[in-house]
């Protein structure tokens, strides 16, 4: 009955604006039909079954995907450990245990996956669940230590990665595929961030040098393309080095895309600041707290908390930038797409390739969103 009201308040209070929601669903329908009937009849989906490997790592070598399986094991139950952690509301209630076990039944069942990435997946999601139950049953005493966990976690998820120190070494030219999207992805919001405080704080600084160093540095960044960042980066950056010294590619563009995206994060950061009223800083003062701890304990987390909508933005924004390494060399996702597209086989794909590259995309950048709704929710409570 609610139901009913809304719909006749809202879609059809008068005569034109019901002829308009008729038109509209009309519209849609249409549109879905089509849809759905190319997605189920003419769509060509061997493309990604026969590809899903490449898309996923690449040219990773197939013998040490157990590799990539324990990276991807100690990412989800760090990544459910903090969810947990940070979720005060009981996560598996009957409908959504219910839920989530259909959904992932189904989706073990049409992943073209050999039997031992199937047990392996289910592996994964049984970590997720247990990492789920431990964050919420010990939230107190795990969240003081989750970002030194994290900070720990990363250097062995290189060292799986890469090699070395016992393992089978393997090439940067390699990691392809999404596994290089979200690592350049992870590494540049990771570091990107500081940096961009850095400059907010340089920005608003009393010292001239300091100021207007930031402020050159910020202007002279947003006023480039990052594409032709990412060209002096690969191309120009060496020219300055010593004969001897040679910075690997993907490295590179990690800092090409670091320099670049600092700088939005920094005005971005710089809008908390100047939202931070004079008084809290001069009550500061007046405790008789010093310079760091002003702005460690009062200034930043109230100004980062103010603008964590447009942080996660240029997080997202960050994510999908790494798209254009594929246009100085790195075979990222996009560009592994572009070598799938390339085969015989699969000439003229494209509509399925860049559908299923684009959810990929959708569903790293709307969990993000997700996340930071929920982590704002939390310190607004």
């Amino acid at each position: 009955m609610i139901r009913l009201i809304w719909l006749r308040k809202n879609l059809f209070n008068n005569w034109y604006n019901s002829l308009l929601t008729v038109v509209c669903f009309i519209f849609l329908f249409w549109l879905f039909q089509g849809l759905a009937i190319w997605l189920v009849t003419k769509a060509q989906w061997q493309v990604i079954s026969v590809n899903l490997p490449l898309f996923l790592v690449g040219r990773f070598p197939q013998n040490l995907y157990w590799r990539i399986w324990l990276v991807l094991g100690i990412s989800t139950i760090l990544t459910a450990i903090t969810g947990g952690a940070f979720t005060k509301k009981a996560i598996f209630t009957k409908r959504n245990s219910l839920i989530f076990g259909f959904v992932i039944g189904v989706l073990l069942l049409i992943i073209p996956l050999p039997l031992i990435s199937r047990l392996s997946l289910l592996l994964i999601t049984g970590l997720l669940i247990l990492g789920l139950i431990i964050g919420q049953k010990f939230a107190q005493i795990i969240t003081p230590w989750l970002s030194w966990i994290w900070l720990l976690s990363f250097p062995i998820i290189i060292w799986l990665i890469g090699g070395g120190l016992g393992l089978q070494s393997v090439s940067t030219n390699l990691w392809n595929g999404l596994l290089l999207t979200l690592l350049i992805a992870i590494i540049s919001i990771v570091l990107s961030f500081p940096l961009g405080v850095l400059l907010a704080l340089g920005r608003t600084s009393n010292l001239p040098v300091l100021r207007w160093f930031s402020i050159l540095y910020i202007e002279i960044i947003r006023g480039l393309p990052l594409i032709g960042i990412l060209f002096l980066a690969q191309v120009m950056l060496p020219l300055f080095l010593p004969a001897d010294l040679r910075l690997d590619r993907l490295l590179r563009g990690i800092v090409g895309l670091i320099l670049f995206s600092s700088a939005y994060m920094a005005e971005n950061v710089r809008g908390g600041l100047q939202s931070i009223p004079r008084g809290q800083i001069e009550a500061g003062k007046a405790l008789g707290l010093n310079t760091p701890l002003l702005l460690t304990l009062v200034i930043l987390p109230q100004a980062l908390r103010a603008v964590i909508p447009a942080i996660v933005g240029q997080f997202i924004g960050l994510f999908k930038d790494t798209s254009l390494l594929s246009l100085v060399g790195l075979v990222e996702l996009t560009g592994m797409a572009r070598s799938i597209l390339a085969q015989p086989r699969f000439l003229g794909r494209y509509a399925e390739v860049y559908l299923f590259i684009g959810l990929i995309y959708w569903l790293f950048c709307y969990s993000m969103s997700l996340a930071a709704k929920k982590l704002e929710n939390q310190l607004n409570n």
